[in-house]
This record gives C-alpha cells, structure tokens and sequence, in this order.
C-alpha cells in the first residue's frame, strides 16, 4: 500500500487503488477507517468499471496520527486528498464521503471543483461543526478520550466487550483500533470548523448527491438544507437511519449513486488513472 507524505505538514497518508476507469474516492468517517468500505460492499460495487481509491483520513487506519488539533483542519485533509490524486496522475474524481469524509469531499468539491466530477455526501454537513461531536457520539467525547482512552469511548457508547450484533462487533473492533490521542485532537478541530457560506455551495458548479438518515439529526435537516442551495444538487433521505446506520446496508444508497456515475461516464470523460492506478486493494 503506499503512503505519500502531505504538502501540507509531512504527515503520511495512507491508500489504495483497485479497480479501472473514471475515477472514484471514498472518504470514510471518524474512527473509521478505509476498511469500512469494502465490508459494506461499496467497493465491490464500484471496481468492475472503475478506478477506485480509499484513503485512510490521516489519524486513522494505516495513516500518520498526530496528536495536534492543528493538524485536522479542513485545508489539511483537502490538501492530502489532493497529494493522493497528483500521485496517481487523476485530474478528476468522484468523492464519496460519509460524515467527516463528506464534509472533506464537500470542502474539495467548493474549493477545488476542477477536481472533482461528483460529489455525494453521506450523512454530510456543510454548517458550522461546533456541538456536533457529542451530538453524534456523547456528551465529554474529547474529555473520554484523553482520560479513558477508545475502550472508555466504546463503553460510553453501549459497545463494551458483552455486544453480541455483527455491526456493533464490527464498530466496536474498528473504534478499539483507533488512537485515542489522535481522535481527540480531531474532535478538538472539528469543533472549531466554521461553517461553509452559502453563497459557496450556490456558486459549486459540482454535481452533488446529499443522502442522510431521516433519524439523523441534524445531518439530515442540514444535507436537505445544503442540497437546496446547490445549483445541480438533489437530496435523498435515507428512511429509518441514524448516523451510525448510515452505510448500510448499501444498497439503497449504490441504487441513486450508480445511475449518477454511469450517467456522467457516458457523456464526459474522467480523466484516464497512470499506470500506478493497477494496485490492488489490501485489507
């Protein structure tokens, strides 16, 4: 798998490429990591015709995790997405961001839409970011972390070694693996992430597909919200999910963003990945 350092401070980040043709990004969420997608099925669903790349979001999976808030700025992760774009000779790619990921490929697609043919965010937020971490976890998240580490974060959550379901196993075996140092620091920064102004998604010429769960709030009122102001944007909500059901299972979401990959794949032409871009997937 290869690690490319980041223009923006050094950090390494960490992904891999399968598949071939138009190009396909996916950004997963906090605590998780890159794995996330295979194991709902995404990328199964994805590489038959297709270029695609996970990326491990730096403090996660196999990426650098630094211990300082100032490192999981916005301007950071767009900045190593687009390092991890320029190391495989790709143009222009879809993102497809769930949570964290969505607000990075949201931020791209405003700042960077020469880069970017589709975006679709997946229980995504273009609002201001401050409450939103003990909205989506707990209440004291950061304050857990520092002093409990990812095993009192899981408790904090009803996933203690007793949970018996395959998804809480499986959530509670990718949180355990995470550095809880690191995850501070990215709720830290995420809490002083502003808000995108409107008037940057209504001048975002980018595609976009908003999806959240009708149990998920606010990402749900904020996506419809976001969609709304977006010139070619729509909004499909995603019945009976809370934000942490919002993946899966993956079916209904691969029903609205395949059409919309496939649709834009037969009238323009994604840029071409080099020959780098025959690496497989590892785990």
């Amino acid at each position: 798998m290869p690690k490319i350092p980041s223009p923006s401070d050094g950090a390494r980040i960490a992904y891999d490429v399968t598949g071939s043709g138009p190009a396909v990004v996916l950004l997963h969420g906090s605590v998780l990591s890159r794995a996330i997608w295979r194991a709902y099925g995404y990328v199964d669903a994805l590489k038959s015709d297709r270029t695609v790349i996970r990326i491990d979001l730096r403090g996660h999976g196999r990426s650098d995790a630094p211990h300082e808030a100032s490192a999981y700025t916005q301007d950071a992760f767009v900045a190593d997405l687009m390092a991890v774009l320029d190391a495989e000779g790709i143009e222009r790619a879809a993102l497809i961001g769930y949570s964290l990921g969505a607000r990075i490929a949201i931020t791209a697609a405003v700042r960077r839409p020469e880069r970017v043919t589709h975006l679709v965010s997946l229980g995504g937020s273009a609002s201001a970011q401050q409450g939103s971490v003990d909205t989506v976890f707990f209440p004291g998240t950061v304050q857990t972390l520092r002093s409990e580490g990812m095993d009192g974060f899981c408790q904090a959550q009803g996933l203690g070694p007793e949970v018996s379901g395959r998804r809480d196993r499986g959530t509670r075996t990718a949180f355990l693996a995470a550095d809880p140092l690191a995850m501070a620091a990215l709720f830290t920064a995420t809490e002083t992430t502003p808000g995108i102004p409107d008037a940057e998604l209504s001048a975002c010429p980018v595609p976009a597909l908003w999806m959240a769960g009708d149990r998920d709030h606010p990402r749900f009122e904020e996506s419809e919200r976001a969609a709304a102001l977006m010139p070619d944007a729509r909004f499909v909500p995603l019945p009976g999910r809370t934000h942490a059901a919002t993946l899966a299972p993956a079916e209904p979401i691969l029903e609205q963003v395949l059409p919309m990959l496939d649709a834009a794949s037969s009238s323009t032409s994604s840029s071409t990945p080099s020959p780098a871009s025959t690496r497989q997937e590892s785990a």
